[in-house]
């Protein structure tokens, strides 16, 4: 990773005029182009190092890399070896096919992913040689000067040298839900990265005021940088469908070849011809492997992925459909994910009264509550004074247009703005102007204003901060008729501590009449104010996320929530989502902190990450160490985030899952899951569609394999009883590929089984078939075996020289006994008349398909060319329709006898 200037990290800790003489920099001129132009030559430009993606050709030689794939290719070479280039041409087909299919779907995902780099270029102003200019950041140097305004996107690490109310939006790298108010005082060296205000970093943005920094880091050196880099630390996890799946085609391989070499041990003893023996293990083995289940699979993803798509999730790699439905863990971001990003009042404190706020976010419909009681605002005089004091002290807007709600300012100054939209025209905030401003810094903690009431031809100064400082400055109150009473500030300050306790963001909101002919406000005059009220707002949880929890919670999946911001904060969000976990001694859920972790050794943290749902103030090294300690307990784990601190855990978690609308580009990169919505219930969603995935997954390969079972017994029995082949290889492709296209493909259409979201998750260690689903299927492969098999001794004993038609007698007879358990399949655990007999018409079209397709098969000249088979007696389809059905009545009672769980 290139360095791009200092990697000295500890610039939170000196004094400005330090920093400046430490990078060689002039605080008040700048560099000169010459010196600029010389540490750009040393350290690069200021962008984040392109981190190269796997290679065209490797993504294509990956989708061959698997078990069963690898025995279709050495059943490809053998074929052509012994001279049976039709059965090489069909495998050879469905194993490019299927490499295609995975190719293309991974390919058109990556190109909707946007560059990484994209977050940080932009353009900057800079000071250079004592002259303001604009420069692209990409040309910023360490040492330079850079001014910031509201609307700007930091460029590189600041060290902030001067500040005006500078405001910046730190939730990208963070995790905080407010912008963050700057300072420029040192700080501790053991402060934390979100609570280091005296720096700008990198990707985030101004949101309010104005400020000069110097800069301290560039490219790969900033923290974005850093944390970007974390993803290449990040283990490249399989999901738990592929490791089944490999689990599955191993023990498939180990079993085809062990049959293999026992038939050919067998012949080999019993006959002199050892090409002759080693065609007949060879055709057995061919015979055996499921040809059509790697094409199959890859199609009923991707109709899986189609299905998310509409579900508002865009999967990038086809097994991630199926990871969802594992998933025993969700670890997710709060700000915008589990809440609304958008700063709402939920509570007011005026005239000794509590009111609540209804409505959430910016929308403005809503009211005001007492005691589940509507309340109008021009009814409490101190609530009315309180509410139209803090739209008065404020600077921002809220622009309401045909594209939606957008903010210009703070969040915090937008809810005071909505909450004056709730209370309706009352205010008459039009009948006061503003004369004078003391605007907000971090020295004071808090903002006035001077406002000239028109009406009654007074000026006042109202005030909005913390209530640290201005419930000192109090020294009377309104009552709810508006006289002015005793400020009792014990009483105003209990009610502080305990709406924060509930995880709000409080203000004080006061104000002070001003001499008549006032024109302006110093801060010796915030003193002797008339207390209004105590206003509390949060980021409000969303709605749909308290359901989706609670979905998760029955489906036996757990959520934790992993954020940046505040622990009391993220402890209310938690609660009031309805989060379980382990709760301190108030009975509120606990909180672990980044600073806490630090101090938890890697073998205990499986255990606290197990028993905690909540860690606020976590740093990206801290989520990703969370994931990988949830791992190791065995969970298969979701992380959902938009940051570029969620990147290194997005990459580590089994699926990640990254928000599409506010996410950045690097968290983007890193998922394996976009949400388009930027909405956790689509999580639940997703999760309730992967799980029905997974189910139609296992029916599909319950259906499929005693097929190839069946045809395995055949031809084993065959070699055994030393008589003529009952079915012959190119057959057995036709059966195998033709019924996986036609017949198991529609199982994919099947939809969710009542109670998929009440079951827990799967363990990842199970394999795909349980032992009871494999008792059934070897007992299929039994009974396909023996109806085939028995079939074509009946028939060959009847005129030994219709080879031909007592094979493709056999054939008809594996082919029909296949769409009999199909039928059984569309549920591995309910009884198959319970499904409703049309509720899934993709059964009934397959089936109908494919006896038409096994009628030309049968009768059509150029088919028996093709496959060696004649036609047959128009009875023997009453025989088959018979063990058809028969193999569907044992299937159905086998439900009963021995369910699938």
């Amino acid at each position: 990773m290139r360095e791009n200037g200092s990697t000295n990290r500890d610039w939170h800790t000196k004094r400005a005029g330090d920093v400046v003489t430490a990078l060689g920099g002039d605080d008040r001129a700048g560099l000169d182009e010459a010196e600029a132009g010389r540490r750009l030559e040393r350290d690069g430009p200021n962008r984040l190092s392109r981190r190269r993606g796997r290679p065209a050709w490797r993504r294509l030689l990956d989708q061959f890399i698997a078990p069963l794939v690898l025995v279709l290719i050495v059943a490809v070479i053998v074929s052509i070896a012994l001279g049976d280039y039709v059965d090489a041409a069909v495998i050879g087909a469905v194993v490019l096919l299927n490499a295609l299919i995975g190719f293309f779907q991974e390919q058109r995902a990556e190109s909707a992913i946007a560059a990484l780099d994209a977050l940080v270029v932009t353009e900057a102003t800079v000071l250079r040689g004592g002259h303001k200019t604009r420069v692209r950041s990409e040309q910023l140097v360490v040492g330079d000067l850079v001014e910031l305004h509201s609307g700007d996107s930091v460029p590189a690490d600041l060290r902030l040298l001067r500040i005006r109310d500078l405001h910046v939006d730190e939730a990208p790298l963070t995790g905080e839900s407010v912008p963050v108010r700057k300072q420029i005082a040192e700080l501790s060296i053991d402060t934390v990265l979100a609570d280091r205000t005296n720096l700008a970093f990198a990707g985030t943005a101004v949101t309010y005021g104005s400020g000069t920094g110097i800069v301290i880091a560039t490219g790969d050196a900033t923290e974005t940088g850093r944390i970007a880099g974390l993803i290449a630390s990040a283990d490249e996890m399989t999901t738990p469908l592929t490791r089944r799946i490999e689990g599955l085609s191993r023990a498939l391989v180990w079993i085809i070849l062990a049959v293999a070499a026992a038939a050919f041990a067998l012949e080999a003893v019993r006959r002199s011809d050892l090409a002759q023996t080693f065609n007949a293990a060879v055709a057995l083995a061919v015979g055996a492997i499921p040809e059509g289940l790697p094409a199959a699979v890859t199609v009923l993803l991707a109709v899986g992925v189609s299905q998310m798509a509409k579900r508002r999730a865009l999967v990038r790699r086809l097994p991630a459909v199926e990871t969802l439905g594992s998933t025993s863990v969700i670890c997710s971001d709060k700000t915008g994910t589990l809440t609304e990003n958008q700063m709402t009042v939920t509570h007011v404190w005026a005239g000794g009264t509590s009111f609540g706020v209804k409505g959430v976010g910016y929308d403005r419909a809503g009211g005001f509550v007492r005691e589940s009681s509507t309340v109008e605002v021009s009814s409490h005089r101190a609530l009315l004074e309180c509410v139209r004091a803090g739209a008065l002290c404020n600077d921002t807007r809220v622009l309401r247009g045909p594209d939606g709600t957008k903010v210009e300012g703070d969040p915090t100054e937008a809810a005071l703005v909505v909450l004056a939209e709730k209370a309706g025209g009352a205010l008459a905030l039009e009948e006061s102007r503003r004369l004078d401003v003391i605007a907000f810094e971090s020295d004071h903690m808090y903002m006035a204003t001077l406002d000239h009431d028109e009406r009654r031809g007074q000026s006042f100064m109202h005030v909005k901060g913390s209530s640290d400082v201005l419930l000192d400055a109090c020294t009377d109150a309104l009552d709810a008729d508006g006289a002015r009473t005793a400020f009792d500030r014990a009483a105003a300050a209990a009610k502080v501590d305990e709406l924060a306790s509930r995880g709000l963001r409080i203000l004080v909101v006061a104000k002070r009449e001003m001499p008549a002919g006032a024109t302006d406000i110093v801060h010796a005059d915030v003193k002797e104010l008339t207390f209004l009220g105590l206003v509390g707002m949060i980021d409000p949880p969303r709605a749909e996320a308290k359901r989706a929890v609670a979905s998760c919670h029955a489906a036996g999946v757990k959520v934790k929530m992993i954020t940046g911001d505040h622990a009391v904060t993220a402890s209310a969000i938690a609660d009031d989502l309805g989060l379980e976990g382990e709760r301190d001694a108030s009975g509120r859920l606990r909180a672990i902190t980044g600073r806490e972790l630090e101090g938890v050794s890697d073998e205990a943290l499986p255990e606290l990450a197990e028993r905690a749902s909540v860690f606020a103030r976590v740093a990206p090294e801290q989520k990703l160490r969370l994931v990988r300690a949830l791992q190791k307990r065995g969970h298969v784990v979701a992380m959902t985030g938009d940051g570029v601190n969620d990147a290194p855990a997005l990459k580590q978690a089994d699926i990640g899952v990254a928000m599409g609308k506010n996410g950045t580009d690097v968290a983007r990169g890193a998922a394996a899951m976009i949400l388009t919505d930027d909405n956790f219930a689509t999580i639940e969603a997703a999760i309730e569609e992967g799980r029905r995935v997974y189910d139609n997954l296992v029916k599909f390969i319950a259906w499929t394999l005693p097929t190839n079972g069946g045809e395995g017994l055949v031809l084993l029995a065959a070699i055994v009883a030393e008589t003529e082949l009952p079915i012959l290889p190119v057959q057995i492709l036709w059966v195998n590929l033709a019924t996986a296209v036609l017949l198991g493909v529609t199982l994919v259409f099947e939809k969710k089984e009542p109670g998929v979201m009440s079951r827990p998750p799967r363990d990842a260690k199970k394999p795909l078939l349980d032992v009871r689903l494999a008792v059934r299927t070897l007992i299929v492969s039994c009974l396909i075996a023996g109806a085939a098999f028995g079939f074509f001794e009946w028939a060959y004993a009847e005129d030994p020289t219709k080879v031909a038609e007592a094979r493709t007698i056999a054939t008809n007879t594996i082919v029909v006994v296949e769409v009999g358990y199909l039928f059984s399949c569309r549920s591995l655990r309910i009884p198959a008349h319970r499904l409703g007999l049309f509720t899934n018409k993709w059964v009934w079209g397959g089936a109908i398909a494919m006896l038409a397709c096994q009628l030309l098969f049968t009768y059509a000249p150029f088919m028996n060319v093709l496959f060696h088979s004649a036609p047959i007696e128009w009875r023997w389809w009453g025989y088959f329709a018979g063990i058809g059905l028969v193999v569907y009545v044992l299937s159905e009672v086998s439900k009963a006898v021995a369910p699938v769980k």
